[in-house]
């Protein structure tokens, strides 16, 4: 027997509707690419969205059909998101860090139709656009005053005077909540990127769970900056989870310098920030520099690659900004954990809570996890076994985008499909998973694993340190043994000796890398995590000292 309810799907559009009706007024805040400040609400939002689906379905794209983007986050890049899925239509994010042909290899696998771009990457889209085979239409996401005088592109057109042309009376289309809404591509550290389709339902599910006071704890009483880009697995859900609560949003454009951010924390009174510790170090190195303090910020969310303590440890003790460590994938819509404390853990010691903190946190409704052996067996959740970290759950991946690379789940003993992350993990007895390391990244020392990020974390923690790495190099004894890449800050001076002296006492003895060798930078990918295969590659000749 079935309840009693009405059945409405659950659609992105439906978020909009609520945005609008119950926080008309409410601010979206964007630094665009033209260099202003541009406000508008979010039933300024709402309307030219309904605008945009018209011009799209004028424009001659059909639901079902993939819209490309490359685009910083800004209110334009937002009304994409609700105008093209609204309509019924796949946003495709596409990331502007990639290289030109995998930014081509992309387009054209997901068979983008349109191509909406801002102004800073007019030329890398005259780069691409003779080459791409699917799209029909290219558009600059400016006004008419700040389109080029002369373009490689033929036809472009200009995003205002696509939207204006169109009035705002649309009605939003229903149609299956399984139908796909996004399509964001992983990173491919090996071979071609590979798409990854969110649906409607996945993505307002993801949207309810970011929004959980022990998830991201979203409110209308927020004001949202999202460093995070809307072009990598749509900014962490955050523009979604905005119009669920009716949360102001603050847009950083391109400038994600510490300099222009602290300025839009501070004039914008942003309580909530969320991104990855690369972009936080250069706010941090901002706000030491200049001896400055946050008035109204009181958390963000780190994610992308681990925090290292240290940085945690200045935003919370040195700043009184607490924050949030989560952890997630592109093939998770991300989310998957949130480092939120439980009652007890407010009563220990700074040290011990913080190494509570450290922890990639425990999952969000919706999530399940756990941590397997080599030979496929589930392995206990007392916080000292370390395996293979597999997930499963609504909004996460079942087979990628066209089934490339095959059948990508792990069955278990009643036949579930399981997702595995790649990464290698512990969960402890109240189900805080850490992360030791990505499986790839292992150090496999005379049989021995040995957590690479554990030694970066430590050696970060160094105050001539600005960034560090930690990769497996050749050893004849023990197959491999641990390397250490470090970029000192400006001015800072560390010998070699001195900073492996910096490891005693801190971890097992053995672990200690065998050599450090100093840089000007370590490789980041589009997502601003540390590219170890670029490393690998690099050093793969490396010769130890103890060799």
């Amino acid at each position: 027997m079935n309840g009693l309810m009405q059945s409405h799907p659950l659609l992105i559009s439906t978020l909009l509707v609520h945005a609008e009706r119950h926080h008309a007024e409410q601010q979206i805040v964007s630094r665009r690419v033209e260099g202003d400040i541009h406000r508008c609400t979010y039933k300024d939002l709402a309307a030219r969205s309904r605008q945009l689906a018209k011009a799209l379905g004028a424009l001659g794209v059909k639901p079902g059909q993939t819209v490309g983007t490359l685009a910083w986050n800004g209110y334009r890049h937002m009304e994409l998101y609700y105008g093209v899925s609204g309509s019924g239509a796949v946003l495709h994010t596409l990331n502007p860090r990639l290289h030109p042909d995998q930014v081509v290899y992309i387009a054209d696998h997901a068979e983008d139709q349109v191509l909406c771009f801002d102004l800073t990457f007019l030329p890398l889209v005259e780069a691409v656009a003779h080459r791409v085979k699917t799209i029909k239409h290219f558009v600059l996401m400016t006004d008419r005053a700040h389109m080029p005088a002369q373009t490689k592109i033929p036809d472009l057109l200009c995003y205002e005077e696509l939207v204006e042309a169109q009035d705002d009376r649309y009605d939003w289309p229903q149609f299956d909540e399984n139908s796909a809404s996004s399509l964001c591509y992983t990173s491919g550290t090996t071979g071609n990127p590979k798409g990854v389709l969110y649906s409607h339902r996945s993505t307002l599910l993801h949207a309810y769970a970011g929004a959980l006071p022990d998830s991201l704890n979203a409110s209308a009483r927020d004001v949202i900056l999202p460093v995070v880009p809307m072009f990598h697995v749509n900014a962490w859900g955050l523009p979604y989870a905005a119009c669920l609560v009716g949360a102001k949003m603050v847009y950083p454009g391109a400038a994600l310098d510490g300099k222009s951010l602290y300025e839009l924390f501070e004039s914008e009174g942003v309580t909530m920030s969320a991104g990855v510790p690369t972009v936080w170090q250069g706010l941090l190195a901002y706000t030491d520099a200049n001896k400055l303090k946050f008035s109204t910020m009181t958390r963000t969310v780190i994610g992308g690659s681990a925090c290292p303590p240290a940085m945690m440890e200045a935003f919370e003790q040195k700043y009184g900004v607490h924050v949030l460590h989560a952890w997630g994938m592109t093939e998770m819509s991300p989310l998957g954990t949130v480092c939120t404390l439980k009652p007890r853990h407010l009563k220990l010691g700074a040290a011990e809570r913080m190494a509570v903190q450290a922890k990639q946190g425990r999952a969000v409704f919706g999530v399940d996890m756990k941590i397997i052996d080599a030979d496929g067996k589930e392995l206990p959740r007392d916080g000292k076994a370390s395996g293979e970290l597999l997930v499963k759950g609504p909004w996460i991946l079942s087979q990628y985008f066209k089934g490339e690379g095959g059948d990508p789940l792990v069955k278990d003993e009643q036949g579930q499909g399981w997702f595995p992350t790649g990464d290698v993990s512990t969960i402890d007895t109240d189900g805080y998973m850490q992360i030791t390391d990505r499986s790839k990244d292992v150090i496999k020392s005379g049989g021995e694993w040995i957590g690479s990020i554990d030694i970066e974390n430590i050696a970060m923690a160094h105050p001539a340190v600005a960034m560090a790495a930690c990769i497996a190099a050749f050893h004849p004894k023990w197959d491999e043994r641990p390397l250490l890449v470090v970029v000192t800050k400006p001015g800072a001076q560390v010998t070699r000796d001195e900073l492996l002296k910096f490891f005693d006492g801190k971890i097992a003895k053995w672990w200690t890398p065998d050599d450090v060798v100093f840089t000007e930078a370590i490789p980041l990918g589009a997502t601003g995590k540390m590219q170890k295969n670029k490393l690998r590659e690099l050093f793969k000749d490396y010769k130890l000292p103890t060799a």
